[in-house]
């Protein structure tokens, strides 16, 4: 018996969805403080007192009590020389699964408009 997968096999895996363990959305906060904090060994104040912004907000994020507001992913990106995008996307993409698992099943009874003939 081989280990080897074939492509079709991996595709199929890919549309299964019962083979796939959906995770939690993550949330900003981790990611600034696990990829960029922690890595770089940057404590919450020094971030906050790099950016001008209170250490609070900093350490408000990175214990995901709060989001990452445009002010801030402004000034996170120029700090880490990231697109501030990266940051709004990041957030963005949280706020929305969170709040597609609460509201999806009333999203499903709402009628899309009918496409113009």
């Amino acid at each position: 018996m081989s280990d080897t997968i074939t492509l079709d096999a991996l595709r199929r895996s890919f549309d299964d969805p019962e083979g796939v363990t959906a995770l939690p959305p993550v949330h900003p906060g981790e990611i600034l403080r696990e990829e960029f904090m922690a890595p770089l060994g940057l404590s919450a104040g020094a971030v906050a007192k790099a950016l001008n912004l209170p250490r609070s907000r900093i350490e408000r994020i990175v214990k995901e009590e709060i989001g990452i507001s445009a002010d801030t992913a402004l000034r996170l990106g120029r700090y880490f020389r990231t697109s501030h995008l990266f940051w709004l996307n990041l957030q963005t993409r949280f706020e929305s699964e969170t709040l597609l698992s609460k509201i999806g099943a009333e999203l499903d009874g709402i009628q899309p408009v009918p496409e113009a003939a």
